[in-house]
């Protein structure tokens, strides 16, 4: 029997092949690629955007301003889904691709899923050398795309329309595998984007994914309850993988009958509200007293769906350095990090079965009492430090304005600079998976791109809510074009820009490592004659946003609830101090390079300060 097939060209297979993928999440079946972002170039517009315009009903396709904005987007976008959906990203040959690049690293190190289809040089190269083609002497093969290996979890460069009937089954799948998850590309030559092969219709079937849970290894999961219950002094640390496996619940009823204190990670805030009785804090460098004292303290830790990065484990100096740590992760590479004792699988099938196999056990009363001790004293300190009018206006400030007038299913969003601390350490969260600061990669640039493709998700789901963003004017003028897009797209946001004066933070560490103060903030850099204060305000305005700049925290408070109250984007400016008004306590040390030879006193000071407190590190791989 000859098997019915359709002429399609590659680009038109790729496309009607992601159209019929769909998603089914606690009995609800939706489509998996949620769209695209798109910037067209000659590389992609006349083939894959022939393919694209005939499915913009199905798969809308948002214009971007830059690609790799349009990345972050499509980052934040899979994020608030959890994971289990996902935006495509296309892009022209050449710089178009090449910007991506930043936004494929972030999506890498968070381990999130973003499609990327991008235009590659003609596989004939009888045109060679095109507009915007790097050529390699030795190499001709080799070119812009490949620089993507190094940031995907999944590449391929397609040659034959053929090929994609096994590649794009296998991109899926990296794109939902819970271990493996990550950006995957496909490099699109532009000749082989037009060219037509006999498909068979049986692969565009209408197919529904599941996201696999696997089940801990019995021998793992028997080591791991062992050592739990011969514990004195636990701990949980909640990860973002505890809300990518839909695991909050299980985690929250775990600790309430073992009353083991849970400390989250920048990824894993959101995963307590900030009134659970067992909800001790943020955890590491810019973390609190509270989670940073009982992490010091604990002889066991359980990390679950942590990668464990130095923002956490303070480079290795937050936990004793004869503590036990078991690591629940559904990635290998994760669980065996730092000597722990390792249970791969599912973050809720894990906890639900070390529940189980600890059935009975329950940490010392005298254990959890400290532990909710210091959270009071940790809530006390930062009610003290948000108050308006405790100083100048500051970072901590602002965030506290903002969270006593917010909705309990606002988003918040931010990355990169200082306000990943701040948010970090003095947001109170006020429902589960409402936080997004991106600090895998500690991305400048992604606040306001990551803003509307979280905003562009969170419109499908929960249209009354807001998504607010914070961002500092260094973040905000390396990349602000995508106020423009929401308010194009009617996808709200209220952006909250912080100004204090250049790279704050960053001077701030310069200063901690006992440096003059040089090129961060503009008044401290010698290559600016006269620094002048840029009007946030007006240029958001020129892009259709409704902006104010206000001079206090009161007055930040009522813009805020006008924004509340608006339909379209608004942008509220604020000046902060660049010294002053910093949270200044909640850190753990951190391991940065230190010059061991300087002419400079302070500079000397400082590097025998930092190697002194090395002797906390713990070691291991």
């Amino acid at each position: 029997m000859t098997q019915s097939t359709i002429r399609l060209t590659t680009a038109q297979a790729i496309i009607r092949y992601l159209n019929a993928q769909f998603i089914e999440t606690d009995g609800e079946r939706t489509r998996l690629c949620g769209g695209g972002f798109g910037i067209f170039g000659h590389g992609n517009v006349t083939c894959l955007g022939e393919a694209l315009y005939d499915h913009r009903e199905t798969l809308p396709l948002y214009r971007g301003q830059n690609e790799q904005s349009m990345g972050f987007a499509a980052a934040a976008y899979a994020k608030y889904h959890l994971r289990r959906r996902f935006m495509l990203c296309t892009a022209s040959a050449g710089p178009g691709t090449a910007n991506l690049l930043t936004a494929s690293a972030l999506a890498h190190a968070n381990r999130l899923p973003m499609l990327m289809l991008c235009g590659d040089t003609f596989l004939t190269r009888l045109p060679d050398p095109v507009l915007q083609q790097l050529e390699h002497f030795g190499n001709p093969t080799l070119g812009v795309n490949d620089a993507f290996k190094a940031v995907t979890r999944y590449w391929d460069r397609i040659t034959h329309p053929a090929q994609v009937i096994q590649t794009l089954p296998a991109a899926i799948a990296t794109l939902l595998d819970p271990a493996d998850c990550g950006p995957a590309f496909l490099g699109l030559p532009q000749d082989v984007q037009g060219w037509t092969y006999d498909y068979p219709l049986s692969f565009f079937e209408e197919r529904t994914h599941r996201i696999r849970r696997q089940s801990p290894d019995a021998e793992e999961l028997a080591d791991a309850a062992a050592l739990l219950k011969s514990a004195k002094r636990p701990v949980l640390i909640a990860g973002g993988g505890v809300q990518y496996s839909g695991a909050v619940a299980d985690l929250t009823a775990f600790a309430d009958a073992t009353g083991i204190p849970v400390i989250e990670t920048i990824a894993g805030r959101a995963n307590f509200r900030h009134d659970h009785p067992l909800n001790i804090g943020p955890v590491g460098v810019t973390g609190s007293d509270s989670a940073n004292a009982v992490a010091e303290a604990a002889d066991v830790i359980v990390s679950v769906g942590c990668r464990l990065q130095d923002f956490t484990t303070g480079s290795w100096t937050a936990f004793a350095q004869d503590a036990r740590i078991i690591s629940l992760n559904a990635a290998r590479h994760d669980a065996g990090k730092h000597m722990s004792m390792p249970v791969v699988g599912d973050a809720r099938l894990s906890i639900n079965a070390l529940f189980g196999a600890t059935q009975g056990y329950r940490a010392p009363e005298s254990w959890t009492s400290f532990a909710q001790s210091e959270r009071r004293t940790w809530n006390e300190y930062v009610a003290a430090n948000v108050k308006p009018g405790n100083g100048p206006n500051s970072y901590a400030q602002a965030i506290g304005v903002v969270n006593a007038l917010c909705d309990p299913r606002d988003r918040v969003v931010t990355a990169a600079g200082g306000l990943p601390a701040e948010v970090t350490a003095n947001w109170r969260t006020l429902d589960i998976g409402t936080v997004d600061v991106e600090f895998g990669f500690s991305c400048m640039g992604y606040e306001i791109a990551g803003g509307w493709g979280a905003r562009i998700a969170q419109a499908e789901k929960e249209p009354d809510a807001d998504t607010i963003v914070f961002v500092g004017d260094g973040s905000y003028l390396l990349m602000n074009s995508d106020i423009y897009s929401s308010v194009l797209t009617r996808k709200k946001m209220i952006v909250l820009v912080l100004d204090n004066g250049g790279f704050a933070v960053i001077n701030k560490l310069q200063n901690n490592t006992g440096n003059e103060s040089f090129n961060n903030l503009l008044a401290d850099t010698p290559t600016v004659p006269e620094a002048f204060a840029v009007d946030f305000a007006a240029h958001a305005a020129s892009m259709g946003a409704h902006a104010v700049r206000v001079d206090t925290p009161e007055q930040l408070g009522e813009a805020f609830t006008a924004a509340k109250a608006a339909e379209t984007t608004s942008v509220i400016v604020m000046n902060v101090d660049a010294y002053e008004g910093w949270t200044t306590q909640g850190h753990t040390w951190w391991e940065v390079g230190t010059p061991h030879v300087t002419e400079h006193p302070k500079v000397r000071e400082k590097h025998l300060e930092v190697e002194a407190a090395r002797v906390k590190q713990r070691r291991g791989v």
